[in-house]
């Protein structure tokens, strides 16, 4: 199921994109954290609208109570509202493009599969819950910081440049570019803790190692 939070009116070209987007959609005139939709739902679609930060505020708080991963649309005017806030999983620029649309929902809705824990010392990875653990302890993670920690997991010893970074785990160019690699591996440092940091190298100039 998708849980659409739409403004007073939805815009016409995230309507024509929704309404490619698949069955299971529910389309809601308000949404909030604590909705008893959100317990049903596989992804939070957000249009800022005319009330941008009482949206995102509302964002934050599906990120910080619920965990779902959220795409928020937003007018091109709006982007930089986006920067600093918590729970933005990813996002579009306004007018949406149907087919764009169903590429990112079908990205951020991925299929349950058997995949086995991922485990580095004493981390640990879930692919079936998205939980992550240190020493046996549950770790805050974004969405989207646990799919970088993921995918640093999975690829150890290798340097990856902020380009490839963006390309492997984000999926596309960027908006915020590099600084937004930047950005996540300084709060997965400071999440995994002082004695774990360094798991996560710089390599100056070049980019990020792991392990």
């Amino acid at each position: 199921m998708i849980v659409a939070h739409y403004p007073e009116a939805c815009s016409e070209s995230l309507a024509d994109g929704l309404a490619l987007a698949g069955d299971g959609l529910v389309a809601m005139a308000e949404l909030h954290a604590d909705s008893p939709a959100l317990t049903e739902a596989d992804l939070v679609i957000v249009e800022l609208g005319d009330q941008p930060m009482r949206r995102l505020r509302e964002v934050a708080r599906i990120g910080e109570q619920v965990g779902l991963p959220v795409l928020v649309v937003a007018r091109p005017d709006q982007v930089v509202l986006m920067e600093g806030v918590g729970g933005v999983t990813d996002f579009m620029v306004s007018p949406v493009h149907p087919a764009e649309l169903r590429l990112r929902i079908g990205r951020l809705v991925r299929p349950v599969t058997g995949e086995e824990i991922l485990r580095f010392k004493d981390l640990e990875l879930n692919p079936l819950n998205y939980q992550a653990t240190l020493a046996g302890k549950p770790v805050d993670l974004t969405y989207m910081e646990y799919e970088l920690l993921r995918f640093l997991v999975e690829n150890p010893v290798r340097v990856w440049s902020r380009e490839q970074l963006l390309s492997r785990v984000w999926g596309y160019d960027y908006y915020g570019g590099a600084r937004t690699v930047d950005v996540h591996v300084r709060r997965l440092r400071a999440k995994l803790g002082e004695e774990r940091s360094s798991w996560i190298s710089t390599v100056r100039s070049v980019g990020y190692r792991f392990g």
